[in-house]
């Protein structure tokens, strides 16, 4: 009789250990590989239809405008010899060495950064935008969501600094992009990076991950995301609890812009005072009121361009 009660409970635990197994990979394949089609929580729709007809009037423009300008191609290859694609901009109207690295979210690519280009450009800055690792033109068969992409960000700021001569420079990201902007601060940075502007980033990754996992199919993090993340290890090569924003920006050095929208439900707006409150140095936290997830800039176009303006008025030379 034990012995069959043995068998019994050890048949159980290897059932439960393969479909934990093919949990973990069918949740990598969902989040980590690319071009997997995944649905994201998704905000009401009435969230972000706050837009006055000056701020309509202005994101169309810049829409227009980055439509409208001449890029060049820009293909680096990166430490784990991936080639790496971005679309360059060239200030022709200033001489002032001076250039904004612009990051994109989850599944996007460099020209969803565009609208941000033109502020930018009238500010006198070179526009950069890269296709993250995973996205775009860029090689890659997974989603680093900012860890491994801080170290390519790393080089993208060398190549502006050794090929375009930019003596100041600027990151500013989206979501995931917000996410490497911050991971990036984290490291050893050339004295040219004089801010960084992160815009509705998670704190962690498997904080992100769990929120998503209990809104999409109402499942608790313990024990999927943990087997996700040993196959993330394998697969990708980095663990969902190393890959920390908040960890990072305790070791930054350079002054933070953190915006995130109060509306956010894809990212929970608590991540951003858990972020603030991590970070050292010089740092500010800006909650837009009715926003949703990235809308703070389509919302109020206008407010948000003054707000950067003042911010680069504080960290440029």
């Amino acid at each position: 009789m034990k012995r069959k009660i043995a068998i019994a409970l050890s048949t159980l635990i290897v059932v439960l250990l393969v479909a934990l197994v093919f949990a973990g990979n069918y949740f990598y394949n969902q989040g980590i590989k690319r071009g997997t089609e995944v649905k994201l929580h998704s905000e009401s729709e009435a969230v972000n239809d706050l837009a006055s007809d000056e701020d309509q009037a202005l994101l169309k423009e810049a829409k227009i405008w980055y439509a409208e300008q001449p890029k060049n191609t820009i293909t680096m290859q990166s430490y784990d010899n991936l080639k790496l694609k971005a679309q360059f901009i060239k200030n022709n109207k200033s001489d002032a060495h001076q250039a904004v690295i612009l990051a994109h979210g989850f599944r996007n690519t460099g020209e969803d950064m565009g609208k941000y280009a033109k502020f930018y450009y009238d500010q006198g800055f070179d526009v950069l935008l890269p296709d993250a690792r995973g996205h775009g033109d860029s090689e890659g068969d997974y989603i680093g969501y900012g860890w491994h992409e801080r170290l390519d960000y790393k080089d993208w700021i060398q190549y502006l600094i050794q090929q375009h001569d930019a003596e100041q420079i600027i990151l500013q990201g989206n979501s995931m992009g917000a996410a490497t902007v911050l991971m990036t601060s984290g490291e050893k940075l050339p004295k040219q990076v004089k801010g960084i502007v992160a815009d509705s980033s998670y704190s962690t990754v498997k904080k992100e991950l769990a929120h998503q996992l209990k809104s999409i199919y109402g499942l608790p993090a313990f024990p999927l995301l943990d087997v996700t993340s040993v196959i993330a290890k394998i697969r990708a090569g980095y663990t969902l609890q190393e890959a920390s924003a908040v960890a990072q920006v305790k070791k930054n050095k350079v002054p933070l812009l953190l915006i995130h929208g109060e509306a956010d439900d894809l990212v929970p707006t608590e991540m951003a005072t858990e972020l603030y409150e991590a970070a050292s140095g010089d740092n500010e936290l800006w909650i837009v009121p009715d926003a949703g997830h990235t809308k703070a800039f389509d919302n109020i176009t206008g407010e948000y361009e003054e707000k950067l303006s003042q911010y680069l008025d504080k960290v440029l030379d």
